[in-house]
């Protein structure tokens, strides 16, 4: 994978699961990667191991809730590696209900985290694509951005909405930036710790978290798109482990 040596690679959530992989997976390729979240803790460790193995990373607290957090997460990398080539907005919460239950709490924190934090990252990298016009977005969804099921209603109408501004992105941005959505199908990550209600979240790992995929077949497939000739767009990849087939 030539082309993906000196690629600068943003990701937020990159401080477990899903994030952590694609970080380790790239920054092993040869990218330059760039790690956001919340946990410094573990940004920093993750950072010192990548570095320690003969990669290039950097990282920097970074709550996607808040636009000014995350246009200033692009400020900072572009000051250390001069651009940003692509921007990866993976981090989300999953704290399945039923509606009935009235966790309007929980909701709004869905909606803030993956609908407000993946329009953050478009409006902090996007000028960056538009002044160089090139560039690349990957957002990484669910199949629940096409499957709805009991206690997953908010959760799914916030992945369609990613399903729906990638699509409208991609129309609407020049011909020479891309526009990628991921969606994993039962993951290693720790999504399910966001599940409130103790019995479901019991019944969410005992039915649904198992025969995960390992995060690094999600990294896998980032690599595969971002990797593709210049002319060629990936615009969605679903990835489901083999023996997942209710959804």
């Amino acid at each position: 994978m030539e082309n993906m040596k000196g690629k600068v690679i943003a990701i937020t959530g990159a401080s477990s699961g899903i994030g952590e992989a694609i970080a380790r997976h790239l920054a092993g390729l040869g990218a330059k990667v760039c790690l956001g979240a919340r946990r410094v803790d573990e940004l920093e460790k993750i950072t010192h191991e990548i570095s320690k193995n003969g990669g290039q990373a950097i990282y920097k607290k970074v709550d996607v809730t808040q636009s000014d957090e995350v246009k200033d997460f692009v400020e900072f990398i572009v000051g250390e590696f001069k651009t940003v080539d692509v921007f990866i907005n993976n981090a989300g919460v999953m704290p399945l209900s039923m509606i009935n239950a009235y966790k309007i709490n929980e909701w709004h924190t869905m909606i803030d985290v993956n609908i407000k934090g993946v329009l953050h990252g478009i409006a902090a990298a996007l000028p960056v694509f538009e002044e160089k016009d090139s560039g690349q977005f990957i957002n990484i969804t669910s199949v629940g951005d096409r499957w709805v099921g009991p206690t997953s209603a908010i959760y799914s109408a916030t992945k369609f909405a990613v399903r729906a501004i990638s699509e409208g992105l991609r129309q609407e941005v020049s011909e020479n930036i891309r526009v990628t959505i991921i969606a994993p199908g039962a993951t290693e990550s720790e999504l399910a710790e966001s599940i409130s209600d103790p019995e479901l979240k019991k019944l969410a790992v005992e039915k649904f978290r198992i025969n995960l995929l390992p995060a690094e077949a999600i990294a896998r497939a980032v690599a595969f798109a971002v990797t593709q000739p210049a002319d060629v767009d990936v615009n969605e990849l679903v990835v489901r482990p083999t023996a997942q087939k209710a959804y």
